[in-house]
């Protein structure tokens, strides 16, 4: 690569290093006659070409330069000052995209979680719009049974004998369901199912007790409550809404 091909920016203080076709992408713009020193704004200083404008927002131009995409943050939100920037490098096809703001805000992320509580069991149904977020969960979520006769089941906490873990029911991809609590099966055999949501290491029996962690896990994973409602009052079925407020680390 020759000395011809690379070229150096100083955007508002700071400095940007491309090929000199990258700028050259759209003919028109005014990064592209800068090159062919048709556009006398642009001053070269100590071999760089010298742009008074924003730098940070800058970078986001050069990204698309070189995608042909737009990327910007899920928290972006100068879209009329990246219009702006984009005008004024004449750069009128990635202006008229940042015009329809609408269709570049990410999308916003909504969890339900299902509460059906029944004697002593307890059943969750989790629906996510966001198929990533539901399979983290379904990661993060173990469910373990144990089986005794029902004559030698006397107490709420898990038997010294391993465990056994089951597979999580998936619906779809957006979805996932479970379930903790006791019940009888066919022969007298007591069965019992505990749930454990990761970090946390308990083995929790209790429906309630199984909520409250999985929305508290879910609060610290950057989801905020939005509602509380009942479904269907005859049969207890709770529902919360939450909204991702922040991205995981």
């Amino acid at each position: 690569m020759s000395s011809r091909d690379v070229v150096a920016l100083s955007v508002g203080g700071q400095r940007f290093v491309t090929r000199a076709s990258t700028l050259q992408r759209f003919p028109q713009s005014r990064l592209a006659r800068m090159l062919s020193n048709e556009d006398r704004e642009f001053k070269q200083v100590n071999g760089e070409f010298f742009v008074d404008r924003d730098g940070k927002l800058f970078s986001y131009i050069m990204d698309f330069l070189r995608t042909l995409q737009v990327s910007l943050p899920a928290d972006f939100s100068d879209y009329q000052r990246l219009r702006r920037e984009a005008e004024f490098y004449e750069l009128h096809t990635l202006a008229e995209l940042l015009g329809q703001e609408h269709l570049l805000k990410p999308r916003q992320e909504i969890l339900e979680v299902r509460f059906f509580l029944q004697e002593a069991q307890a059943f969750f149904r989790i629906f996510g719009s966001c198929s990533s977020t539901v399979e983290a969960l379904a990661e993060q979520i173990t469910v373990f049974t144990d089986q005794q006769l029902g004559q030698s089941w006397n107490s709420p906490f898990p038997s010294q004998k391993p465990l056994v873990p089951l597979p999580l029911e998936r619906p779809s991809h957006h979805d996932l369901v479970f379930q903790c609590g006791t019940e009888f099966s066919a022969g007298d055999q007591f069965v019992a199912r505990y749930v454990s949501i990761k970090p946390d290491t308990r083995k929790l029996i209790n429906g309630t007790n199984v909520l409250g962690l999985l929305v508290d896990t879910l609060l610290g994973d950057g989801f905020r409550l939005l509602s509380t409602r009942t479904v269907a009052s005859g049969e207890r079925v709770e529902c919360y809404t939450l909204e991702r407020m922040r991205r995981p680390a």
